[in-house]
């Protein structure tokens, strides 16, 4: 292994680690591109289908936004705080420990973000593949080689430059919003002719375990207003910027989530968006007429980008539980000529692929979703936990405590009722959840390991660490001694 010295390879600081390139816009789209991804165009149907009547859809979609600002103002003060990469996996880690930190590293990692980039892949892979396909569904192994074609060419993206995996965040979420201006601007027209027939409480359902399972769905296509916070070592004075990256975002994604389904029921009835495959498709056929087409391109578009904000923003978990020892060593690493975090990045991508393999993966996300409400409730609780316990904290932002308590009430309201409402689906989703306890004790709780098991650990890290030309982070002095005789991987 030989180190190239090149002097655009040293991070600013002097030291071998991850830069912080990120801008405030890079930060907004970033949140932006990762919240909005097929799911307002595609099947807004979940609220619907549980609330019963439109006007009752329309309070939980805006219910939803302020209930995810809520969370998000709370990241706000815990990021600020404790400003490492990681997140909710950082937090949990400084506030109740290793163990509880694992099991949550353990789920997102291997099950959900893998699990939902596949998704996000095969749903980009399906409207690409429409306009060739236009009388039928296409062909399933088309769809699952183009979806690994995304993953590849986005993971090569992420391991080359941050830079442009910002570049390709930036541009893609201003095609998806872009479109859903075009929606909403159609929707606004339709108002002004008068089309409100649909909009009324008709049918409303007041079941508590309806309204329980329409704040999930609601809340679900809010999903990724954390992931700044993954990676907020990356980000340029995050204790000014991700505030405020998170207000804007949020705010213009429950905007335009408000709105886009105002301007769906304006042309479509209940039951045409509960029947319909693709809402943003149908609203386009009834109103585009020759341009209709330009929607599947869009939701294309809009889920490229997705994929991309997930890669970009897991991979920086995987580094995080890395550096914590709670991941193979070799995800600390960083590529010493692109300074990116390869071994990371080709974990994440490698796990994604892995599951377009599985023919039903949708129904791991659905077995362990409310895993996901649960550990941001739980990294919500920290908040109020470290001002008793550790009041002396810097803290640049500083919360009311009304609003973490707030929030994990309602989190608990969420998380508890859909469980009682579907006992099989949870009781798997705990299966596979408490799969994470002996991989902890023998993985990292254990630490006499028997020798073989530590030689052989260090030789296939030495080996991974060549292949990708990566390096534990270190400090600039250290680099500079190193010579191509002797920069060899660390063990």
């Amino acid at each position: 292994m030989t180190c190239d010295n090149n002097p655009n390879a040293e991070p600013a600081g002097g030291e071998v680690k991850l830069k912080a390139k990120m801008s405030l816009l890079n930060g907004i789209t970033v949140i932006v591109g990762s919240i909005i991804g097929s799911g307002i165009f595609v099947s807004p149907t979940g609220v619907l289908l549980y609330t019963g009547s439109v006007n009752s859809a329309l309070i939980v979609w805006l219910a939803s936004g302020l209930f995810s600002m809520v969370g998000a103002y709370c990241y706000a003060e815990l990021g600020c705080m404790i400003s490492k990469t990681g997140a909710d996996y950082a937090y949990i880690m400084e506030t109740f420990g290793p163990f509880l930190a694992f099991i949550r590293l353990w789920t997102e990692c291997m099950i959900v973000r893998p699990c939902s980039q596949a998704i996000v892949a095969l749903t980009f892979s399906v409207y690409v593949l429409k306009p060739v396909f236009p009388d039928c569904v296409p062909p399933d192994p088309a769809v699952r080689l183009l979806a690994a074609m995304c993953i590849m060419l986005l993971t090569f993206v992420n391991c080359w430059d941050v830079g442009w995996a910002t570049k390709v965040q930036d541009y893609f979420t201003f095609a998806k919003l872009l479109a859903l201006f075009i929606i909403i601007l159609a929707g606004i027209f339709q108002l002004t002719k008068g089309q409100t027939q649909y909009f009324t409480f008709d049918n409303s359902k007041t079941e508590v375990t309806s309204l329980a399972l329409s704040f999930y769905s609601g809340l679900f296509a809010y999903n990724g207003w954390n992931y700044l916070n993954f990676i907020i070592e990356e980000l340029k004075d995050p204790t000014k910027n991700l505030p405020r990256a998170i207000a804007i975002s949020c705010s213009l994604c429950t905007l335009v989530y408000v709105m886009a389904n105002v301007a769906f029921y304006t042309t479509l009835s209940p039951r045409e968006v509960l029947e319909s495959e693709a809402v943003a498709v149908t609203f386009a056929n009834k109103l585009f007429g020759s341009v209709a087409w330009t929607i599947p391109v869009f939701v294309a578009m809009s889920t490229f980008g997705a994929v991309n904000g997930i890669l970009l923003t897991s991979s920086r978990l995987f580094y995080a539980g890395a550096c914590e020892g709670q991941m193979p060593e070799i995800l600390t690493m960083i590529q010493i000529n692109r300074m990116t975090p390869a071994p990371a990045v080709l974990c994440i991508a490698l796990l994604s692929l892995a599951y377009l393999l599985v023919s039903d993966i949708l129904a791991l996300i659905n077995y362990v979703g409310f895993a996901t409400w649960l550990s941001i409730g739980v990294a919500v609780l920290c908040l109020p936990w470290l001002r008793w316990k550790q009041p002396n904290l810097p803290r640049p932002i500083k919360v009311h405590l009304i609003f973490p308590v707030l929030y994990i009430l309602c989190t608990i309201f969420v998380t508890i009722v859909p469980i009682m409402a579907k006992p099989v689906e949870t009781g798997i989703g705990c299966l596979m959840i408490l799969t994470s306890i002996p991989v902890y004790l023998i993985f990292i709780k254990w630490k006499n390991k028997p020798r073989f098991f530590t030689d052989a650990v260090g030789k296939v890290t030495q080996i991974l660490q060549k292949a990708t030309m990566s390096v534990a982070p270190m400090n600039k002095k250290s680099y500079q001694k190193m010579t191509p005789s002797s920069c060899q991987p660390s063990r």
